[in-house]
């Protein structure tokens, strides 16, 4: 890809590996293009930074409840969202477009189709994440749960006060793989998404490669671009995404 970026289409697809002197120039055309891949950046980051938060928020109380009530009823219902990772996110789409397009008309259509709700709803939690915090709770020392209630301490406050901060692995580690897969996601947002200005950079850097004579220059200095964010993410967080990862297999 980097050689790619300095070069022109016809020593890409010839399978140069020297680097040429048109990487100011592949720049120029991919910022100057009608395409607006500026602009697919900043959807792409609004949507993955909205949807790593309220995922790491919806799924840490969901295992940590799990964990820590366990009741007959809800072991049933954790083994239910289990089962919901057998199915594929292909047999849902239609269901989901079809629940989402009845909103428009209603109050509730800044939630239809064509919005970045409807991209980040079906995908701000996820029966793994639950299941990953839920691993990690199970190595979460009661007693201080128990120490913490006898110090007048509330439930939501032990949570956020107690549970989280000890929990700070976990969350890089579910944040680095929340945050890349909302990124790279593109099946969904292509369904979803219908006008040009709310493309993600899948969907901008798959519309490049589509056109009758691609400019592949420009489509490596994209694909380069986009791949800083979650590549900078991952080496910053990398220390505590193994230790999250080694305490959820461990637990």
């Amino acid at each position: 890809m980097i050689v790619g970026m300095t070069n022109n289409s016809v020593a890409i697809t010839g399978g140069s590996l020297h680097f040429g002197s048109l990487l100011a120039d592949n720049f120029k055309h991919l910022f100057a293009s009608e395409l607006d891949f500026v602009g697919s950046l900043k959807n792409s980051a609004i949507i993955a930074v909205v949807t790593t938060a309220v995922a790491l928020c919806l799924s840490s109380l969901a295992g940590y409840g799990f964990e820590i009530y366990k009741t007959r009823r809800s072991e049933n219902i954790f083994n239910f969202l289990l089962l919901s990772m057998m199915v594929p996110f292909a047999a849902l789409m239609i269901p989901l477009y079809r629940m989402f397009s009845k909103l428009s008309g209603t109050p509730f259509q800044i939630f239809g189709v064509n919005s970045f709700y409807a991209v980040i709803i079906p995908t701000m939690t996820t029966a793994f994440l639950i299941f990953f915090f839920r691993q990690n709770a199970k190595s979460f020392p009661k007693e201080l749960v128990e120490s913490a209630r006898l110090d007048g301490l509330s439930e939501f406050q032990i949570f956020t006060h107690i549970y989280m901060p000890v929990s700070k692995n976990a969350y890089s580690a579910a944040a680095i793989i929340t945050f890349m897969t909302s990124w790279n996601n593109y099946l969904w947002p292509l369904v979803v998404l219908q006008s040009p200005e709310k493309r993600t950079v899948p969907l901008v850097l798959s519309a490049m490669g589509a056109s009758y004579t691609p400019d592949y220059g420009m489509m490596m200095c994209g694909i380069v671009l986009s791949t800083i964010p979650t590549a900078l993410l991952f080496f910053f967080m990398q220390k505590n995404f193994v230790q999250g990862m080694l305490g959820s297999v461990k637990g």
